[in-house]
């Protein structure tokens, strides 16, 4: 397996990666069964733009609705599990009303809520935990609860914040968080935001590094976006790899995202230059027909394998071979999904998500 640099980085920066993602101890204590759960995305892209409990709580069931058809013998199994996200679906509700959707629809997990958490209580708090272990589900991809992107005041704030709710998702046994990073500026050149965004993210690294967690970054890949812009900025995976070099904590991964890899231009090759351990969640959608690279727009998506534009099944089978074993989720940012009721939308992102892993 090739380490967690791109093939045209230097070997001195794929060995640097190597050791900077270890995987995190149990620092709490409070992690069931030894696995690993999450956070949400309180701050969303289309907000920012305008342009649109508990830990792994049991083993992956063998095989349950959304396992396809069994594999070839020489192939491993997917260790990684499915997530209903309602914030990437386009929707909110409450926690409960969450957790209620996803033992209806059989998604294999949920996004914690630390709103939530802290308002439970240590008793209460663990009897939701018991009930989710007791159900085999997980939690999903986490969320960085810091805005990093504006002005320093709005930086300060969050980053003060950050302890606070680094500390009741430790209790939760959540250790992956992961945020995604704008890939223009208005205001910035490359070097000028390459430097900010190393130096708050990795203060933001720091803190949560403190609490046993680990942060997933995630690159923006449209075109439309990139040039949406004065000043481009990170947008590839090789790039993304230089400020997780650049930041230096020990505690760094990738937030992977099917449709950021296809407007990249990137293949499976670059996927088996990570390990399973280098990422930290997983996001799978896929395109519209009928468009250039030059046309996709961020916020207009389809879900899993709905057309066949992203080749879903070499992505998964990437994740497959590099041993990935955390959260995946729908997120289509699609207006038709939207349109329909909480449930109708529910029901589509898992059969999309079934159609997508029996590929497989």
């Amino acid at each position: 397996m090739s380490t967690f640099g791109s093939e045209v980085e230097s070997t001195k920066d794929d060995d640097m990666l190597r050791t900077q993602c270890p995987q995190p101890p149990d620092a709490t204590g409070a992690t069931l069964h030894g696995l690993e759960p999450t956070m949400t995305n309180e701050l969303t892209r289309r907000q920012l733009l305008s342009v649109g409990a508990a830990a792994s709580v049991a083993a992956l069931p063998t095989p349950g609705i959304l396992a396809g058809a069994a594999a070839p013998a020489e192939m491993p199994r997917r260790k990684f599990y499915a997530i209903l996200s309602l914030g990437r679906l386009g929707f909110q509700a409450s926690f409960a009303e969450s957790l209620e959707l996803t033992v209806k629809h059989g998604f294999e997990g949920l996004d914690p809520d630390p709103n939530y958490f802290a308002s439970l209580g240590d008793d209460g708090l663990k009897r939701l935990l018991d009930d989710l272990r007791a159900k085999n589900l997980r939690f999903g991809a986490a969320g960085l609860p810091v805005e990093f992107r504006k002005d320093e005041a709005r930086f300060n704030d969050g980053l003060k914040n950050l302890p606070v709710t680094a500390d009741i998702l430790q209790r939760a046994g959540v250790w992956r968080v992961s945020t995604w990073v704008l890939p223009c500026s208005n205001d910035l050149t490359y070097p000028q935001n390459f430097r900010q965004h190393a130096d708050r993210l990795r203060q933001c690294a720091q803190i949560l590094a403190d609490h046993g967690q680990k942060l997933g970054l995630e690159y923006v890949a449209p075109r439309t976006l990139l040039r949406s812009q004065r000043h481009p900025f990170i947008h590839t995976m090789s790039e993304m790899k230089e400020l997780i070099v650049a930041i230096g904590t020990n505690n760094l991964g990738i937030q992977l995202d099917s449709w950021h890899w296809f407007n990249a231009e990137e293949t499976d090759k670059d996927l088996l230059t990570l390990r399973g351990s280098d990422v930290l969640t997983v996001d799978l959608n896929d395109a519209p027909i009928g468009l250039s690279l030059d046309e996709y727009r961020d916020d207009h998506r389809e879900l899993p394998a709905a057309t066949g534009v992203i080749p879903v099944k070499d992505f998964l089978g990437s994740l497959v071979q590099i041993d990935y074993d955390g959260p995946i989720q729908p997120e289509p940012f699609n207006a038709a999904l939207r349109a329909k009721s909480l449930n109708q939308a529910c029901t589509s992102a898992f059969a999309a998500m079934k159609r997508a892993f029996s590929l497989l």
